[in-house]
């Protein structure tokens, strides 16, 4: 890698750099100088109205492999999250067999050191995510895992999230759980509300995620340690989260990027791509995540990447999988439904906030660090399709329609990718 991107703005509050126009000079994996000189280098890139961060990173994304590489597998994922300018990817242990031992941890970690984008495994919480048996967190964390969740199925068992939030404290880890009684949203396809009614469909309703939320943060509040909320979607949560920041417990939550676009309104043509879980809620929720992002409730926002063959999306509503795809059209969702919010303060939301959660190494824009990078660019244009979408699904309400805003380069362990 030797490559000298000129005129490009730096969107990092952690650097003296930010908001500025530079000439960034990226060699052997490092970057080399950033200033306003021209030095030389064998690829010369005009960066003139693209922008540059810290590389991205999402936090529980689905990829399928092992057991379920139909859906999506390590290589494809690995291309998706790259395409969508990322370069990290946390991954949910829902796999056949369950992320939950060291051996499976080595598997997903295996080409890390032999690619551009990361993967890194949250391991499984409960033993096969059943919510009954702790894993061994310990000799898990040791060996590679990033965090500990039972991923798309709810920890239910009162005293397992209770234990888990003692035994993670013996080296600072981080449980991450996504708030929903399930017993509340048993045959749920959508938020229940007026639009579940004209529709005929059963609804879950908001109360099934924020009692969940209530009562880990009372269970958060007794035992210590820290929690994560995965995929938060109801004003009612962030209203119980953004108190309990206030009242010092050490909680965080994040929230996916297409929540905002959508309100549960959109399921009216019973159009499977749309359906999700947590569901599209209703416009006040929009308000209130948007409120949540803005002043600081919001920690981090996620992909929500959810990778589905077309036998489980192209079925009757009630029976079809939930799940979008994410990763790719990840920043266009950004760019475009959440003006409202500082560029900066969006991007450490999917940049240094998840690392941190994590307890990891956060990069930085600076000489002599290591060039772990994202260059995109607000303003392009391009059309999402079949043939554009890398995924190995194509469960996407987004497929055929023009984005905005686009990922142009991606720079990580001594390799790059421009597009």
């Amino acid at each position: 890698m030797d490559i000298l991107l000129t005129a490009v703005e730096i969107v990092d509050k952690r650097s003296p750099h930010h908001g500025k126009q530079r000439n960034v000079h990226l060699k052997n994996g490092i970057i080399q100088s950033i200033s306003t000189q021209k030095p030389n280098a064998k690829k010369v890139l005009d960066a003139k109205g693209l922008k540059i961060s810290i590389g991205w990173f999402d936090l529980g994304a689905f990829i399928g492999d092992p057991g379920l590489e139909y859906k999506e597998d390590l290589k494809s994922g690995r291309k998706v999250a790259e395409a969508g300018g990322f370069t990290s990817v946390a991954i949910l242990p829902n796999t056949k067999p369950v992320i939950q031992t060291k051996n499976d941890v080595a598997y997903i970690t295996t080409d890390n050191k032999n690619s551009l984008t990361q993967i890194l495994p949250l391991s499984a919480a409960t033993h096969n995510t059943e919510g009954k048996e702790l894993t061994e967190m310990i000799d898990l964390h040791h060996a590679g895992a990033v965090g500990f969740t039972d991923g798309l199925h709810p920890i239910w068992h009162t005293d397992i999230v209770l234990k888990s939030l003692q035994y993670l404290q013996k080296f600072d880890g981080v449980l991450l759980n996504r708030p929903e009684d399930t017993m509340l949203t048993k045959f749920g396809s959508m938020h229940e509300g007026v639009e579940s009614t004209i529709l005929g469909l059963k609804g879950m309703p908001s109360l099934s995620e924020e009692v969940m939320v209530s009562r880990d943060l009372q269970l958060l509040e007794y035992a210590g340690g820290k929690i994560h909320f995965s995929n938060i979607s109801t004003a009612g949560s962030i209203a119980l989260i953004r108190k309990a920041k206030k009242d010092g417990l050490n909680v965080t939550c994040d929230v996916v990027a297409h929540q905002v676009v959508f309100d549960d309104s959109a399921l009216s043509d019973f159009d499977t791509n749309y359906k999700v879980n947590p569901p599209f809620r209703n416009k006040k929720d929009i308000k209130a995540i948007k409120k949540g992002l803005k002043d600081g409730t919001i920690d981090i926002i996620v992909s929500g990447h959810r990778p589905q063959d077309e036998e489980h999306k192209k079925l009757e509503f009630d029976l079809a999988a939930f799940g979008i795809l994410g990763l790719q059209t990840f920043y266009p969702t950004i760019n475009n439904h959440y003006n409202e919010i500082d560029e900066a303060t969006l991007i450490e939301k999917f940049t240094a906030n998840p690392r941190a959660l994590l307890n990891l190494v956060i990069p930085e824009i600076k000489e002599g660090a290591n060039a772990e990078l994202t260059l995109f660019d607000p303003k392009a244009k391009w059309a999402y399709d079949e043939k554009s979408n890398i995924s190995k699904s194509k469960n996407s309400p987004f497929l055929g329609q023009e984005m905005i805003g686009t990922v142009v380069g991606v720079f990580n362990n001594n390799m790059s990718t421009i597009f």
